[in-house]
């Protein structure tokens, strides 16, 4: 089986496991990682997820001798995107799932194509001094169809997203920790153990109220400023009365200047 999960109480590990072909994605990957990823959301003992790539890359994109397989473009039928309803899974399995709790990629080696766009669907993104994103596809013809297109330019601006996208060239860690297309950078090997020890801090806090804030980010996207405002309070607002217990917990002495480490 190229996929499997690990779990540490409220941390998960979903690890996509096909190093012989640095985890490119292949359609029983792709389905096995979609309803791995669905089991967590649907999980009440679940709080934070890691994704992992196996045997040091990350996720080398769609299988291309897989793709070369296909015949036509009726192939792809099965991805179609509905005008109405749920979507069914992409081509790369989980990048159209909307997920009510957080996703740490835990990256190494390579996350091109495909796979670059699987770690811009997570929330946060660790990298290995030694990985690199790019849109390698581009050499292929193959276009952008794992939110690549809109996810990217929301992360790093439109300006830089259209040099990535249309070049296809590598970025490298340090790059991608200066635009923006990552949030840490690790020693080489150490990705995984970085993430799951993030996981495990926001794991700690009040789930609830993370989540509310975490949805209001997601969901702002073409919001004018006060629609933004609005969906804000009317989705939080129930989180502030939860909130005085924690605010009588810094009273008694909890918390003080910044202390995360006893809340």
């Amino acid at each position: 089986m190229s996929v499997r999960v690990e779990k540490d109480g409220p941390v998960w590990t979903i690890i996509h496991s096909r190093p012989e072909a640095r985890n490119a994605m292949d359609p029983e990957s792709a389905t096995a990682l979609f309803e791995a990823f669905q089991s967590f959301d649907a999980d009440v003992t679940a709080s934070v997820v890691v994704f992992w790539g196996e045997g040091g890359a990350f996720c080398a994109g769609w299988d291309l001798k897989h793709a070369a397989s296909l015949a036509g473009a009726e192939a792809l039928d099965p991805f179609d995107f509905p005008d109405e309803g749920e979507p069914p899974m992409a081509a790369m399995g989980p990048s159209r799932l909307e997920l009510s709790k957080p996703v740490i990629a835990a990256v190494a080696g390579p996350a091109v194509a495909g796979g670059m766009e699987l770690a811009l669907w997570c929330d946060i993104r660790v990298m290995e001094e030694t990985a690199f994103m790019g849109v390698y596809c581009r050499r292929w013809g193959i276009p952008l169809i794992d939110g690549g297109t809109v996810r990217l330019p929301r992360l790093v601006g439109e300006g830089c997203a259209m040099d990535l996208i249309l070049t296809g060239r590598r970025v490298d860690a340090e790059e991608a920790l200066r635009i923006g297309l990552c949030e840490y950078v690790v020693p080489e090997g150490d990705a995984r153990t970085k993430a799951e020890a993030l996981a495990h801090d926001i794991a700690r806090f009040p789930q609830s109220c993370m989540r509310a804030d975490r949805r209001s980010v997601r969901a702002q996207h073409g919001l004018t400023e006060r629609d933004a405002l609005r969906q804000e309070w009317k989705g939080s607002k129930a989180e502030v009365t939860k909130g005085v217990q924690g605010a009588t917990r810094f009273a008694s002495g909890k918390g003080r200047g910044g202390d995360f480490s006893d809340v």
